[in-house]
């Protein structure tokens, strides 16, 4: 009877521990899956540097610092994702990836996804040897010039100019070639890129002396984030962070790395 007794009086204890064990595997799981969170960020099989520079063991680049900085503020582990530029639109709906770096502008159907503020402007502007008077306010300056362009860019404030054959322009297919032609040809006269790129591309060079880039501009866009519409919650407290750190100074310390 004594035996008897005694175990009766142990299955609730038992009962309780394991209830107890059941209850901290859950709160471990669930404290493991809020510090999963993944944000797989699409930062394209060749980059877009100096916004994006993948050919090292790991990315970086202009909007990979500041996402990868932000992500973690806010919870998440960013995760690369090099999607060609074709698929990116597609893979984005579908859950495949859950933001990419791009402008509103050169979205088709940009009501289709969501959008944060700007990150950093995207800036097209000539750049000029650093000898030459040439300045830049509007396109009559450039009539009877030559300007290095990139292949396949369209440029619409020019365009007439080009059509009718007052500004010339001559394509390359990298960037990078666009200063050497503008330096050692010299029917060249500027290289039209984005602010950024060409900086950066003028100190991987070592030619930052050798060229200056006009205040005047062609096209300004804002690089931003693009995500499904679902993400509205991220893309708030993506803005309330990306304020922060351009307030305090850490946005222009990440933007003075790559200039």
């Amino acid at each position: 009877m004594m035996m008897r007794k005694r175990s009766r009086r142990l299955i609730p204890a038992v009962q309780l521990a394991a209830l107890v064990i059941w209850a901290v595997t859950l709160s471990s799981e669930a404290i493991a899956a809020a510090d999963s969170k993944t944000f797989h960020f699409n930062v394209s099989p060749n980059g877009y540097p100096p916004y994006l520079i993948v050919n090292e063991s790991q990315p970086s680049g202009i909007m990979w610092d500041v996402v990868s900085l932000i992500g973690e503020r806010l919870g998440y582990k960013v995760v690369p994702e090099k999607v060609p530029r074709k698929r990116v639109d597609e893979m984005l709906l579908e859950g495949f990836i859950d933001g990419t770096p791009r402008a509103i502008e050169w979205t088709t159907e940009p009501e289709r996804f969501l959008f944060t503020d700007a990150v950093v402007p995207i800036e097209e502007v000539f750049f000029i040897p650093a000898e030459s008077d040439l300045t830049f306010r509007s396109p009559e300056d450039l009539f009877s010039k030559t300007v290095v362009t990139h292949l396949g860019y369209q440029y619409p404030l020019l365009q007439e100019h080009f059509d009718a054959g007052t500004i010339q322009r001559f394509d390359v297919s990298r960037d990078r070639d666009m200063f050497t032609f503008v330096l050692h040809g010299e029917r060249f006269d500027a290289a039209i890129a984005d602010r950024l790129v060409g900086q950066w591309i003028l100190r991987r060079e070592g030619l930052q002396d050798r060229f200056r880039s006009t205040r005047e501009g062609i096209s300004k866009v804002g690089f931003r984030l693009m995500l499904r519409k679902d993400w509205q919650d991220f893309a708030e407290a993506f803005n309330a962070e990306l304020k922060d750190i351009r307030e305090n100074g850490e946005l222009e310390a990440i933007l003075a790395n790559y200039r």
